[in-house]
């Protein structure tokens, strides 16, 4: 190629350079402001959750409203239900807590107004076994309070069920019911408890981890200082014609 056409595209080559920097960082602009905003929205998430947490517990809603349940305002709501435990038809599910390995001890509740799931708290390995722990009479009654939990869905950190082998990864109660004797469609969602409800020291109850991930700030940070670099880099490349030019 000649001098002359090397020389006509350089400046396109700098302009276009020049037009891509500055698109970047309007584009990393904005994307930090996105993640600010996201930043806001998950505090108000987290004051609502622990507002739900810690309030007042309220009544169970009704089965003819339980579908229209919206998780965004529902899960973790603090709820009060009463009814028979049916301990020959509790699931082990395998779970990680504070305490180490062991298992949630998921129980149906038959109330007056259709079956519950309750997550009746953590066992270790040696409590497993429905033998080795105290509790009440499926024919008692009893009031449990815990918080309003939404099915848990298998993926990257949770296992699929495999009901026919009765190993549990999920806390998921329509395939509880479908494995177990539980007459009529349970609730679509289950209930930790959070106090003690059998006669002895298992299950432990009290341990849901209402934790959510707020790494929204460190984000608008990057995305921030992608931005500066990309305006520096224009100024850098502005400059440079410039001085070209003179």
């Amino acid at each position: 190629m000649s001098e002359a056409p090397r020389a006509t595209a350089r400046p396109v080559i700098r302009w276009a350079l020049l037009v891509f920097l500055i698109a970047a960082s309007v584009g990393f602009i904005a994307l930090g402001v996105w993640q600010v905003e996201r930043l806001q929205w998950k505090r108000d998430l987290i004051a609502r959750v622990d507002a739900r947490v810690h309030a007042t517990p309220a009544e169970l809603p009704a089965s003819s409203f339980r579908s229209a349940l919206d998780p965004a305002e529902d899960e973790y709501r603090r709820v009060t239900v009463t009814g028979r435990l049916l301990h020959t038809q509790e699931v082990a599910v395998y779970a990680t807590t504070e305490r180490g390995p062991g298992y949630w001890i998921m129980t149906p509740l038959v109330t007056g107004d259709g079956t519950v799931w309750i997550n009746r708290g953590y066992v270790d390995n040696a409590h497993r076994a429905r033998e080795t722990r105290a509790r009440h009479d499926e024919s008692e009654t009893v009031s449990i309070t815990g918080l309003l939990r939404l099915p848990e869905q298998h993926g990257v950190f949770l296992r699929a069920n495999v009901p026919e082998e009765d190993r549990w990864y999920t806390r998921a109660p329509a395939e509880f019911s479908a494995a177990r004797d539980v007459d009529g469609a349970a609730a679509p969602f289950f209930i930790d408890a959070q106090d003690r409800i059998d006669t002895g020291n298992w299950p432990v109850p009290g341990l849901t981890m209402v934790q959510f991930r707020n790494n929204h700030l460190s984000y608008a940070l990057t995305w921030f200082g992608m931005a500066l670099l990309g305006l520096l880099a224009t100024v850098f490349v502005l400059r440079s014609e410039f001085r070209r030019k003179r």
